[in-house]
């Protein structure tokens, strides 16, 4: 296979139709494999995805598109899924996709063009809101400097997702995992996303262990995707549960004392906030 696309599905139906019709819809010269992982929906996705299976099969028997389903009787988060994904990738590159995202037409060619250019590497693609304005898809990896920066000191970018002025691609710190492309070799050398982390910093994670072996992460806006920001993670765990997600994740990614140092330092800046 070409590419291997990874998608985790948790009660995003409507956005998952959409996301693998511009996936096949995407040039037949590339060989794809798609698995889409589901997290115990209970509103049809999984359903959703059989019937496109049938599809696909009864268009064309020859397709280069491989599509399969693995269906968990419980929902385990996005770097479990993710994972088990990942167990199946067998291919040179593997794209892990939030099911709310829709390819937009030409990026996966622009993409394994690049990707050749620059492996072993993890790419992000550019991620548009359904309106074309763009949406943040880069980080600096965040420190207790950097929460300063932008909290105190007002440097938006230094701690929060950000979109660098440049259309060129370039060298980055850290990518979303909404659309993040992986070399084979990087999966082979540091393994799967941390299974620790249900949701929330798992992708920042990963991009870390990455740097640290000595892969470089690029950020690649000529292959871009439109992103229905909110829907996946919003399901994934509502917004009453985000807070109970978030907050394990952030100190397993910074450790108690730096998570709780970078807590204060965010809440006296929103402090500083309302007063002005």
């Amino acid at each position: 296979m070409d590419l291997t696309i990874v998608i985790v599905s948790f009660n995003t139906k409507k956005q998952l139709k959409k996301c693998l019709s511009s996936i096949t819809e995407e040039s037949q010269k590339i060989r794809k494999e798609i698995v889409v992982v589901d997290n115990a929906s209970d509103e049809g996705s999984a359903e959703e995805v059989r019937k496109f299976i049938k599809f696909i099969k009864s268009k064309n028997k020859d397709s280069k598109i491989k599509l399969s389903l693995i269906e968990n009787k419980e929902n385990l988060g996005f770097a479990k899924a993710v994972n088990q994904g990942l167990r199946q990738f067998e291919g040179g590159v593997v794209l892990l996709l939030n099911s709310d995202t829709q390819v937009k037409p030409g990026a996966l060619e622009k993409l394994l063009e690049f990707e050749k250019k620059v492996r072993p590497a993890i790419i992000g693609l550019k991620m548009l809101n359904p309106d074309g304005s763009v949406q943040g898809s880069v980080f600096n990896l965040p420190t207790a400097k950097r929460a300063v920066e932008e909290f105190w000191l007002g440097r938006k970018g230094s701690f929060s997702k950000f979109t660098p002025n440049s259309g060129m691609p370039m060298v980055v710190e850290a990518v979303s995992g909404g659309a993040m492309a992986i070399s084979r070799e990087v999966v082979d050398k540091i393994g799967l996303l941390d299974e620790r982390y249900f949701m929330y910093f798992e992708d920042l994670d990963y991009c870390r262990r990455a740097r640290k072996a000595g892969f470089k992460i690029f950020y690649f806006p000529q292959a871009q995707v439109i992103h229905e920001h909110g829907a996946s993670g919003r399901n994934l765990a509502e917004k009453d549960d985000q807070w109970k997600r978030l907050i394990p994740s952030s100190k397993i990614y910074y450790g108690r004392l730096r998570h709780y140092l970078i807590f204060f330092i965010t809440l006296i800046g929103q402090r500083l906030k309302m007063k002005k």
